[in-house]
């Protein structure tokens, strides 16, 4: 991995690096519809007056550093307008964009995406598990901050691998609230004097989830404020390749100490539970075909009602006929049915799901 500014016409990729200067200058110097997705974490304009201390009088280290500082909302709306355009150019076509932010600036974000095109899928709400308190007692303790997540236009295909999160939540679809430490500890990384090394550090957890639940090992993320690298480190982590782009040369050290340090998981280890519908089709007529099931063999439903098998690879249940699915909405007078988690066969007076015969068939696909 290397740290450089790129030339103005890009030729190739350049992956798995980290690239200095304007986020906006840098990105329109990319190849156009190169990359899979994009984790931006942009200046929050957080337009803080003065000083904030403790009640011990205790200094608070709050985001104040230059790069935060924008002269109005106006001048604010222009920058944002800016990156988000270029980051929509080099969007593949079925790519997509996770944006992040306080109230300060989130909403004038999620306006801009708006009107840029872009297709907005989800804001998810990141409540932090250990949110700083609200010294001054004037507001509510600000305890979460907000991402939203939107595809390149309202016809992309992106990706979400809504299986893998589940199973990430243990068995219990994912919601868009997320409870998540803030970045602490061993992980919160420190300049030479002590001091965090970047004021808005976002947690590894945070990251992984992304990741996990929008890309697929072997996409290319940008993050145009790489910051010290979160993002490019879980990246390597879970085989997915990165661009980074940073302006300030501090960060930019740092992060490339840090994810030189990262392992890249193993294969085995990256592969995560797929979606059904990603699985190959097996029609039931198959089954028959290939003598699974026998025409005139009943199949019976959880209820203990029954339909016979056909030899062209439908039911019959008195008056209802037709597929597997068809006939077990008819029995149930419902407006659907899945017939692979319906129906079972009997072996040797057990019930046998008839959805094993086509795991059967899907393991002789791999």
């Amino acid at each position: 991995m290397t740290t450089k500014t790129p030339a103005k016409a890009a030729a190739k990729l350049p992956l798995n690096e980290i690239l200095g200067g304007d986020c906006i200058k840098v990105m329109n110097s990319l190849p156009e519809g190169s990359v899979d997705l994009i984790f931006a974490d942009p200046p929050y304009n957080l337009q803080l007056k003065g000083d904030l201390h403790r009640p011990d009088n205790s200094k608070v280290d709050a985001v104040d550093d230059h790069w935060d500082q924008f002269d109005s909302f106006k001048a604010y709306d222009k920058f944002t307008r800016a990156w988000l355009k270029a980051a929509q150019r080099l969007l593949k076509p079925d790519g997509a964009i996770w944006v992040i932010g306080s109230y300060h600036n989130v909403f004038r974000m999620g306006a801009e995406l708006q009107n840029q095109g872009y297709w907005i899928l989800n804001d998810v709400v990141w409540r932090k598990s250990n949110p700083m308190p609200n010294f001054r007692g004037k507001r509510f303790t600000n305890a979460h901050e907000t991402m939203i997540w939107a595809s390149k236009s309202e016809g992309s295909k992106y990706t979400f691998n809504y299986e893998a999160l589940k199973a990430l939540n243990e068995g219990i679809q994912m919601r868009s609230d997320w409870v998540l430490p803030i970045c602490t500890g061993h992980e919160r990384l420190k300049d030479d004097n002590g001091d965090k090394a970047h004021p808005t550090q976002k947690p590894e957890s945070l990251l992984h989830r992304v990741l996990v639940g929008s890309t697929n090992p072997g996409d290319v993320i940008l993050d145009p404020f790489f910051g010290t690298g979160t993002t490019g480190a879980v990246a390597k982590m879970l085989g997915r390749d990165f661009i980074g782009i940073e302006r300030e040369e501090a960060y930019r050290k740092i992060a490339q100490k840090r994810i030189s340090r990262v392992r890249k998981f193993d294969r085995e280890a990256l592969e995560t539970t797929k979606s059904k519908r990603a699985e190959p089709r097996v029609p039931f007529g198959q089954l028959v075909e290939r003598g699974m099931l026998r025409p005139g063999e009943m199949l019976v439903s959880p209820r203990g009602k029954t339909a016979k098998v056909r030899a062209d690879g439908t039911l019959i249940a008195g008056d209802a006929r037709g597929s597997i699915h068809q006939v077990g909405a008819a029995l149930e007078s419902a407006p659907s049915c899945n017939g692979w988690t319906y129906w079972s066969f009997k072996r040797d007076g057990k019930k046998v799901p008839i959805d094993l015969l086509r795991q059967q068939i899907r393991a002789e696909m791999v």
